[in-house]
């Protein structure tokens, strides 16, 4: 909702500060339209990853919930630039201290916290009048109209007659015995755009019953509207929204005729076949089913179209999207079965990760990466090193003049000057150690092969069962299976994930759970920051 001269006039303001306190601007880091509430944005995590490099000196904003308006967010971003020695400065608090940074951040958090109140308190009073309170389900168009001093009126909504048409076909398919898969492969089939202007899938159409999602399950076709049958939440750790349930009781729901799409005769048929369809063997009901976790699941991806890997039958795993979807969308129809998918990947874990020419090659270009950013430290520290010896040397050569007869006062100035430079220089080069020798364990691959043996035989075991399966899967980033040609078989591309694998080669007794501060630990985190840097995913071909 934010204007599109926003950014630019903010950029205007701060340009006019800059200029009035003689900063140079080196860069320019935008959001633009983005929540301040999160700091999952890419201008401000790329403003923090330039501080690291001492890209600038000063971070000038128009006001500081420019940066952030969440109250934790806010005080990371300080301290982190705070430890860089980069000050933040606005145009209307000027330079920020921690003072700024608890009052001010407390009101911006607060002022979220009302703004979020307030547009509820809207958002439900246009729901009991029968208008949209958010988002255009799919059958409706949004209708503009303005009152008589010129305001627009939001929240009218009308039947769009093609899509209520595709609605009422879906409605009649299912309810006909049609699964979803074959519905909506014949929607895609035919070039017919789904809700997002995409293709259609098969959790588009039956969604969640419980939680009226998905096209079978929305009541506004029947004339039906409910708003707050779901809350919103946002987690700290990934800034993700997460989506619960709310009681039945906190349900605000309006009868809206004019909106009907479907008649009650298909509506209660639809929801009779829903009723009836049960996981196979189980009592749990279809539009609420939990699929059956197995070991790399959820890992899995397509390498034709990128979709995700499932189970299409008890024993096999296949592509969902081909298979969701239709031909259109992707056309690999190749399956593996579990057990296979199972051994192939273990087996590539116990013996090809870890083998002599693996390790050798990644020993060697470890080592050249570590070099390198060793030799750009070393500059760095080999620089204030040569610059604290001249300052001790000035300093003593002023101590020697006052001993030979000059006044104190004469060269007092210089000596304070000197002295402070010296403890600033000390700080610096206490910060920042000087690089540690590069360590590679002799026996990294056997130790690796012992442990991975090891989870692998807790497979098999209920007692540790759980565990093992949890650091089997956090050793795997990605298994994306490829059709060959002309066989029609699939080809399993591993993708590891280097700092688990580190550990496991290092002999970390902690590999899932809770991780111990531990030695092999400490260098692992300075391997996942090597490794970050200007390195591709480490891909196997088995």
């Amino acid at each position: 909702m934010q204007r599109d001269a926003s950014i630019d006039d903010q950029i205007r303001s701060c340009r006019d500060y800059a200029d009035r306190q003689g900063i140079k601007v080196v860069e320019i880091y935008t959001d633009k339209a983005v929540s301040g509430a999160s700091l999952m944005r890419s201008g401000i995590q790329k403003l923090l990853r330039d501080a690291q490099d001492n890209h600038f000196d000063v971070v000038l904003s128009e006001a500081l919930d420019r940066l952030s308006r969440n109250q934790a967010d806010i005080a990371s971003i300080y301290q982190k630039l705070q430890f860089r020695d980069v000050m933040i400065e606005t145009v209307s608090e000027g330079s920020i201290s921690e003072m700024h940074i608890g009052l001010k951040g407390t009101m911006n958090s607060m002022f979220l916290k009302d703004l979020a109140i307030k547009t509820r308190r809207g958002l439900k009073g246009r729901a009991q009048a029968g208008k949209s309170a958010g988002g255009k389900a799919y059958g409706y168009k949004n209708v503009l109209r303005f009152d008589a001093s010129g305001e627009p009126v939001r929240g009218d909504r009308k039947i769009e007659p093609t899509e209520a048409e595709i609605v009422r076909r879906i409605f009649k398919d299912y309810a006909a015995g049609l699964s979803p898969r074959k519905i909506a492969e014949a929607l895609n089939t035919e070039g017919i755009p789904g809700p997002t202007g995409r293709g259609w899938g098969t959790s588009t159409l039956h969604g969640n019953r419980e939680r009226g999602t998905g096209i079978l399950n929305n009541e506004l076709y029947i004339g039906r509207q409910i708003w707050n049958r779901l809350c919103y939440v946002k987690d700290p750790d990934t800034g993700k929204r997460i989506s619960r349930l709310n009681p039945e009781s906190d349900w605000v729901i309006t009868e809206v005729p004019e909106l009907r799409i479907i008649d009650q005769e298909l509506w209660d048929a639809v929801r009779d076949r829903q009723g009836g369809l049960k996981v196979k063997s189980t009592n749990v009901p279809i539009w609420d089913r939990r699929r059956p976790r197995t070991l790399f699941s959820g890992l899995m991806s397509c390498g034709s179209c990128g979709g995700g890997f499932s189970k299409v039958n008890k024993h096999s795993f296949g592509c969902s999207t081909a298979r969701n979807k239709g031909k259109a969308y992707c056309t690999n129809m190749a399956m593996i079965s579990q057990d296979e998918l199972e051994q192939l990947v273990l087996g590539a874990l116990q013996d090809n990760l870890m083998n002599q020419e693996a390790l050798a090659v990644f020993c060697e270009e470890y080592a050249k990466e570590r070099n390198r950013l060793q030799a750009t430290a070393s500059q760095s520290r080999d620089a204030v090193t040569k610059e604290l010896a001249t300052v001790k040397t000035d300093h003593a050569k002023l101590v020697d003049a006052i001993i030979a007869g000059i006044p104190a006062e004469q060269v007092k100035d210089r000596m304070l000057s000197l002295d402070a430079r010296r403890i600033e220089l000390e700080a610096q080069l206490e910060r920042d150690p000087a690089p540690s020798p590069i360590r590679i364990h002799p026996k990294m691959a056997e130790t690796y092969r012992e442990k991975i043996t090891a989870l692998v035989d807790r497979l098999s075991h209920p007692d540790g069962m759980l565990e093992a399966k949890d650091a089997l899967r956090g050793l795997v980033d990605r298994i994306v299976l490829v059709p060959t040609e002309p066989d029609g078989k699939l080809a399993i591309h591993l993708e590891g994930a280097m700092a688990a694998l580190l550990a496991l080669s290092l002999g970390s007794k902690s590999n899932h759970g809770p991780r111990s501060k531990s030695q092999a630990i400490d260098n692992i985190e300075e391997l996942v920051l090597v490794a970050g840097v200007g390195f591709e995913p480490t891909t196997f071909r088995l």
